[in-house]
């Protein structure tokens, strides 16, 4: 497991172009066979990624969190961004089809991932947070019938916002929040840009109570979003390439703008759950 310490912004803004991307920078998730884990000293957040191909890979907690096992004292987020593929929690087996998703309460003992398929692998991205008490583990789908262990992302949930005209026309598919999928702090979403559309979260904002990973996917090998970060006044940018996650702290705008449309998925960890707790920036503010 990798560990990231926390950045200061009255020192981020001195940091250079390889400075940035050493700190916030995710650049080598979904290895073949490999679990990739990040821990971050930023509210505590791991961020990971697993990719089975040739078999089944089990999460463990490894040294760095001294436990037993690795949802001792977490909750988990999966997405699965690839192919078909299962999750495994304390014996009882999940089918995780491409993007939906899972959370895991705190408590589980034995996880570990597997694909359907060899040839077309699932890659399940992963976002974990401290938590204080178990909530159910359920699988999570766009589309369907819920179940006891089975949640229906609810309508409500799936926001189209935007327009062309703006090149910010996207569907907002929130995951994991209150209402829908209960968790101690972790909150999970998936943001799909229209066709001919490049922006997101812009107007953009910061959000003192919580901090967020963004995960860039569906892009093509040559193309590229320019994520936009720092402090208002006081803004940098990292170049991000096809699955590729970039940590943004509580301080920093969080925005990009995209050779083409992508997919994001956003992660959510801090104080307050509440998704529209978030300090607007006007466009004419920013430096």
């Amino acid at each position: 497991m990798e560990l990231r310490t926390a950045s200061s912004p009255k020192d981020a803004k001195y940091y250079d172009t390889e400075r940035l991307r050493q700190e916030f920078l995710i650049d080598d998730l979904f290895r073949p066979d490999e679990i990739k884990l990040v821990y971050s000293h930023i509210d505590r957040i791991i961020t990971g990624s697993a990719v089975p191909v040739k078999g089944e890979l089990k999460l463990t907690a490894g040294e760095e969190l001294r436990a037993k096992h690795f949802c001792d004292r977490r909750e988990l987020g999966v997405i699965n961004i690839g192919g078909a593929g299962t999750i495994t929690a304390d014996g009882k087996t999940w089918e995780v089809g491409p993007k939906e998703g899972m959370y895991i309460g705190m408590g589980t003992k034995e996880i570990s991932f597997a694909s359907r398929d060899g040839a077309t692998p699932a890659k399940f991205y992963l976002n974990s947070a401290p938590a204080h008490r178990t909530w159910p583990t359920v699988l999570i789908r766009r589309e369907g019938s819920p179940s006891e262990d089975v949640v229906i992302i609810k309508d409500e949930n799936k926001k189209e916002l935007g327009s062309l005209e703006e090149a910010n026309h996207r569907v907002i598919n929130k995951y994991i929040l209150p209402g829908q999928v209960t968790s101690c702090q972790l909150e999970m979403g998936m943001t799909e840009l229209k066709p001919g559309s490049v922006w997101n979260t812009m107007p953009c904002h910061t959000h003192d109570r919580r901090m967020e990973v963004y995960l860039y996917f569906n892009m093509p090998d040559d193309a590229f979003v320019m994520h936009f970060m720092g402090e208002p006044q006081q803004t940098r940018h990292i170049i991000m390439r096809n699955e590729q996650a970039v940590i943004s702290p509580s301080w920093s705008i969080h925005s990009g703008c995209g050779t083409q449309a992508y997919t994001f998925i956003w992660g959510m960890v801090g104080e307050n759950q509440d998704f529209d707790d978030m300090d607007d920036v006007a466009m004419k503010d920013l430096m």
